[in-house]
């Protein structure tokens, strides 16, 4: 794999197919009560993240691709001193998530419902990220969909600038292929090195299916050099 010199602009392809499903009773009640607790409606210019919490935590952690918010819903109740947002397309993941979030009564905890390219590009402020974390993104195996995976030369440009000086990246995958991609594109970006330590997280029920399949996990940890 080549990389250019500098990336190209960000094309129109999108890295999801949006899947309405069939939410329960309960998730389209938890969009209707708890969406405008949690919930962050589009902007058109970046957001002090202080803003949409009512605490003074300083650090902040983005989920790209939550799902159900499994992992998301523990890491707020178990760090109640980090203020944690998450993006996800799938209304169904995001009522779930809302239900839980509410019943834990997280304080620390915000939803975007958008692309995230979308909402990197422009509702997140530079140097504002503490964390972000991409576990398990849609890994689109087939070779002529490669050009739809969301951690691309592009994307690592565009969150480079997001993060705070030494914010850190946290990438799961179970493909092979996307593994050796996602470590190929950070360790030739002169940005970012690699952590032996990986941070802690959640197994999550998707994770433990793969692994009763026989899957690999492919995880890595990437910290910006500034």
């Amino acid at each position: 794999m080549k990389l250019s010199s500098k990336p190209k602009p960000f094309r129109t392809i999108r890295s999801f197919v949006r899947r309405s499903g069939r939410r329960t009773s309960a998730q389209k009640k938890a969009w209707d009560n708890y969406w405008a607790t949690y919930g962050v409606n589009p902007e058109v210019e970046p957001l002090d993240l202080s803003t949409l919490f009512e605490n003074k935590n300083q650090k902040f952690v983005l989920e790209i691709g939550f799902g159900n918010g499994e992992n998301l819903i523990d890491c707020a109740r178990n760090d109640p001193y980090s203020n944690f947002s998450g993006i996800e397309v799938y209304p169904v993941g995001i009522g779930q998530c809302l239900i839980n979030a509410n019943k834990y009564n997280l304080k620390n905890l915000r939803l975007f419902y958008d692309d995230a390219v979308d909402v990197l590009k422009k509702q997140i402020a530079n140097e504002s990220l503490d964390v972000i974390n991409i576990f398990f993104p849609d890994p689109w195996p087939k070779k002529k969909h490669h050009k739809r995976r969301l951690i691309s030369e592009n994307f690592i440009s565009l969150i480079e600038p997001k993060l705070k000086p030494n914010g850190i990246v946290h990438i799961c995958t179970d493909w092979a292929d996307y593994a050796y991609d996602i470590h190929f594109l950070f360790k030739s970006n002169k940005e970012f090195k690699s952590l032996e330590k990986l941070p802690k997280r959640l197994q999550t029920k998707f994770e433990k299916k793969g692994l009763a399949l026989g899957h690999s996990i492919y995880e890595f940890a990437f910290q910006l050099l500034r």
